[in-house]
């Protein structure tokens, strides 16, 4: 094997540098970094169990070990959250979800919209219109924490009013095969810079 020493590669032509051929594994040496953005660690939960919650108007909820902590391993790292729920309720009721993050105790929202008058706050919602239906909430975010702390990432859901809140069951749950048990999850993935 040869060892070649530059200091710069540069395609001949164009903008585009081909290294190796279709099918070749090219490896970075042992503590080699390379200057793009690569995936530092994937961690995930998952909820295949039902949990209920009595609901108090628009407060917020998150179900019974159902959260994520990762502890990133750069301040310029970037989390991206990706969490599938499936939230139902009380017959026709709407229900809010986002996620959360909490660092040193310290909890916040990371993406919901703009206040507007006495309207609840969320990263998005959807109305359980029947009692065997789900409102199922895929929620995507790229967070920047700017932290090497622990953090927990938790999705939450609150109704509209007064209610009963679900995750990984409908409303009517009668014990049929025409009725669905299903399960929900949240990734977190680290992007180094």
């Amino acid at each position: 094997m040869a060892t070649l020493f530059v200091d710069k590669l540069d395609p001949q032509s164009g903008t585009a540098l081909e290294i190796g051929s279709s099918g070749d594994t090219v490896n970075l040496g042992a503590g080699v970094t390379a200057g793009f953005g690569k995936i530092g660690q994937v961690v995930q939960t998952t909820k295949t169990d039902s949990w209920s919650q009595s609901t108090t108007d628009q407060t917020y909820y998150n179900p019974t070990s159902f959260s994520r902590t990762i502890t990133p391993t750069a301040t310029s790292s970037k989390i991206l959250i990706l969490a599938c729920c499936a939230w139902s309720a009380t017959t026709n009721y709407e229900i809010g979800t986002k996620i959360t993050r909490t660092v040193g105790g310290s909890e916040v929202d990371i993406l919901i919209g703009d206040a507007a008058g006495s309207r609840t706050r969320t990263f998005l919602s959807e109305r359980s219109n029947g009692s065997a239906d789900y409102a199922t909430a895929t929620m995507i975010l790229l967070d920047s924490p700017n932290t090497t702390s622990e953090i927990t990432y938790k999705p939450v859901a609150a109704t509209e009013s007064s209610a009963t809140l679900y995750l990984n069951r409908q409303h009517s749950d009668s014990d049929s095969a025409g009725e669905f048990r299903a399960a929900s999850n949240i990734i977190c993935v680290e992007v180094l810079a």
